[in-house]
Formats: structure tokens, C-alpha cells, sequence
């Protein structure tokens, strides 16, 4: 069986189990963070090892909830999704801390847009996800919460509505494709997990088949804004995606804007 929530973390930059350890004498290229340690022994706790976080993901100071480096406004820029988003020279640095926790801060994301669009805060005002929500965040908003609508795990249909949300501009040609696979087999997945995403990679994706996998309003949240941090808004061809999606997902127009804020306010790493 897929280690989906292994799988899901890899798209998003965290390394999974079978990564390679690094060498002797490199530091990981991703140290631990507040985000999946936010109550780790060292430094001053959870305030200082945010600040921290902060500023390995190029914060440039200020420790104000704006200042979140790479951690949204953009598609993860290591994992397997940076593999395919690779072609894509618009797209800004992301991945950041979101590489740091994975589908537990993509869960933070969503929580914290739901929670300012049910507090009728501005979206242009709103704060933005903080390691506090990411220690806190409302279980209905892990990925791993609930089944997806067809039952399987609901992390794989996030990664289907990644590979979708990249596929959206038609930017993935056969040449990108090969050095896509050619990595994906360096990756160091199981032999199901390798199928999976070459079914995926394969396999035509449009939005309604990614929005069936939605059987709540937080599972449609996620589904938006893990889309939503694959692709370019500013590209026409994926924003009439993105606006198609929120339709199917029947998300109301203040939380799409809410969610998008999560992703926009951060600037990039």
C-alpha cells in the first residue's frame, strides 16, 4: 500500500523515507524549523525558533506575520513538484517553509484562511499562517483527516491536483516529461508509488475529476490551494484553471480570495 502521506510530503519538498542521507561533512539542505519541531529543546522555544524559520527562508527581518520568505506565493521549490514546475521561469522561488511540514502546514494554510473568511476579516488585511497554526491546526484540516470522496487517501488526490494545476498552461512536453520520469526514479519511492505518479504524470487531469475528490469544505480548500501554489495566477490559461476549480469545488468567493491571500503574502525566498 502507498505511504500516501509520505508521498504527499515528498511532492512538497520534505524528504520521505527513502531520500538519500547527506553526505558527510553537508549540512541537509533542510534544516529542522519550528514548523515541525515547534517545540524543539533548542533556542528559546517556539518564538525564536520561528524567527529562525523565518529567516533561513530569507525573511529579510522584521519577524512580522508578512515576513514568511518562501513559505507561500508559489509552487514548493524542492520535491517532486519542483520537478515539474521546473520549465516554468515566471513562477516564484517558493517551498520554503511549506518544504519544512509538508501536508501539515498546507493544512495550516487552509485552517488559517478558513478561519479569517469565518471571522469576515478583509483577505487584503488578513494574517497570514504562523507556526502557532501549524502546532494548532484543526484536525479537519490534515490531509490525512478524511478519505477522499472515491475513498482512496485524500493526500494522493492532492497530488493529482497538483500535477493538474502544473499541467494547466500544456507547459509539459515529451522531452520534460522524460526528465521528470528519469527523476522520479532517483527518488527513492516504492515500486507502487513510482506507478502512481507515472499513472498520474500520464493520465489526463481535468478540473472536474480534481474536484470530485472533495467531500468537504475543507478537503475543497486544500484541493484549491495546494492548485494554487502549483501554477502562475498571472498566466491566463491557469488562472481561467483556477476560477474553473473554485467553481466545481463550490467554494464560496470570499474564502477562494481568503486562501489565495495565504498564498500571495508571503515574498519570494
Amino acid at each position: 500500500m502507498i505511504d500516501a502521506k509520505s508521498l504527499l510530503d515528498r511532492f512538497l519538498g520534505t524528504p520521505g523515507p527513502g531520500a538519500q542521507p547527506p553526505a558527510p561533512g553537508h549540512s541537509p539542505a533542510q534544516p529542522p524549523s519550528a514548523w515541525t519541531n515547534p517545540g524543539g529543546a533548542s533556542g528559546g522555544g517556539l518564538a525564536d525558533m520561528a524567527r529562525q524559520a523565518l529567516q533561513r527562508a530569507g525573511s529579510g527581518g522584521g519577524g512580522g506575520l508578512g515576513n514568511l520568505g518562501g513559505f507561500a506565493g508559489g509552487a514548493a521549490a524542492g520535491g517532486l513538484l519542483g520537478m515539474l514546475l521546473g520549465g516554468k521561469g515566471k513562477r516564484r522561488g517558493g517551498g520554503g517553509l511549506l518544504s519544512h511540514g509538508g501536508a501539515a502546514v498546507l493544512g495550516a494554510l487552509a485552517h488559517r484562511a478558513w478561519q479569517n473568511w469565518q471571522a469576515g476579516q478583509a483577505p487584503a488585511s488578513a494574517p497570514v499562517a504562523t507556526p502557532q497554526d501549524a502546532a494548532s491546526v484543526d484536525a479537519r484540516f490534515l490531509p490525512g483527516a478524511t478519505p477522499a470522496a472515491g475513498g482512496e487517501a485524500f493526500e494522493l488526490a492532492l497530488i493529482r491536483a497538483m500535477i493538474g494545476a502544473a499541467r494547466a498552461d500544456g507547459h509539459i512536453d515529451a522531452e520534460e516529461r522524460a526528465r521528470i520520469f528519469a527523476q522520479v526514479e532517483k527518488a527513492g519511492l516504492d515500486a507502487e508509488a513510482k506507478a502512481f505518479v507515472f499513472d498520474a504524470l500520464e493520465a489526463p487531469i481535468g478540473v472536474s475529476e480534481v474536484a470530485a475528490a472533495a467531500q468537504t469544505q475543507e478537503q475543497a480548500s486544500e484541493i484549491y490551494l495546494v492548485s494554487r501554489l502549483a501554477m502562475d495566477p498571472d498566466h491566463p490559461a491557469e488562472r481561467a484553471y483556477l476560477e474553473a476549480l473554485a467553481h466545481r469545488l463550490k467554494l464560496p468567493p470570499g474564502l477562494v480570495q481568503h486562501l489565495d491571500r495565504q498564498a500571495d503574502a508571503a515574498p519570494a525566498a
